[in-house]
């Protein structure tokens, strides 16, 4: 009911399709800094290796 009243207007707070975008943007922040980790470690290692 209040989440209906949100997305009509007569509300404050994040719309249906907000949540929705904030969500698939939350996991996709969790994604790349998941990645640049992973680059962090491997140039780590490729450094070290190259000495």
């Amino acid at each position: 009911m209040k989440q209906a009243e949100v997305d009509a207007g007569e509300r404050t707070g994040l719309a249906s399709s907000e949540r929705e975008e904030l969500a698939a943007l939350r996991r996709e922040n969790r994604r790349l800094r998941e990645d640049v980790d992973i680059l962090k470690r491997a140039t780590a290692f490729f450094a070290k290796d190259a000495r």
